[in-house]
């Protein structure tokens, strides 16, 4: 009974982020009825995070993002992480002392809370926005780093809704998803870095430590599109490599 209702739980916040993407609070509660009752899923992304040191340290000393305020952030100097953060929740109209915070006991209690509090710091370094193609872009790249169901399924969602009332914007959703899955494989792991200590680190030097490459990655997409556009007497290359560093 107990999996069955997990399931209900699922396909309910499955349908609430199909008619908008940009909910996170419905976009937590599908990783919530997502992770309900499935230990085996839990433990495949502990283990995942543990092969990483970041990731394995994160888990043990569990350290918390909390409240970060945004007035002082936005004293750091311009290009720095920190400044980047702030300019971002303003003009998203998002507050961080909002943002519901969980007590966490173990490992796999911060699991969640520690992607919820950071997941706005996410966007940021990745470069993704809020719209709903920026938001798949992230689960993309989520998708790409974990071994969870739950990037997944809030992708599945994101098509259906692109399905239902977004086709105008098939191709810039797809190139996103595209961009985040490439970004995801390449970059090293974020779960568990402590960006309290990045806040004044400049933006560009933050994402060559985490090898986010955010040109390289959208300048193959925007070849991608090229190749696809030209006339049909041209004849693509059999492969497109990704360009060297």
């Amino acid at each position: 009974m107990k999996k069955l209702l997990a399931k209900m739980r699922v396909i309910k916040a499955i349908a609430e982020v199909a008619r908008d993407p940009r909910r996170l609070d419905q976009v937590f509660a599908v990783c919530d009825a997502g992770l309900a009752n499935d230990d085996a899923t839990m433990s495949a992304i502990l283990a995942s995070i543990r092969r990483h040191p970041q990731g394995a340290a994160a888990l043990h000393d569990r350290p918390r993002l909390g409240q970060p305020s945004l007035e002082a952030l936005e004293l750091l100097a311009p290009g720095t992480l920190g400044r980047a953060y702030a300019a971002h929740m303003r003009a998203a109209g998002l507050d961080p002392a909002k943002l519901p915070q969980r007590a966490t006991h173990d490992a796999a209690s911060y699991f969640l809370p520690h992607l919820i509090e950071t997941h706005d710091v996410w966007h940021v370094v990745t470069g993704f926005g809020t719209d709903v193609a920026g938001e798949l872009g992230l689960m993309s790249f989520y998708a790409a780093q974990s071994p969870g169901k739950v990037p997944l399924m809030i992708l599945v969602s994101g098509l259906i809704a692109t399905i239902r009332t977004g086709m105008h914007e098939k191709d810039r959703r797809l190139d996103a998803v595209a961009a985040g899955w490439m970004l995801g494989k390449r970059a090293r792991p974020l779960f568990g870095a402590r960006w309290n200590l990045l806040w004044p680190v400049p933006l560009a030097e933050v994402r060559r430590r985490f090898a986010i490459d955010l040109d390289r990655v959208h300048r193959f997409v925007e070849d991608t599109r090229v190749v696809e556009e030209r006339p049909d007497h041209q004849q693509p290359p059999a492969h497109l490599p990704l360009p060297p560093s």
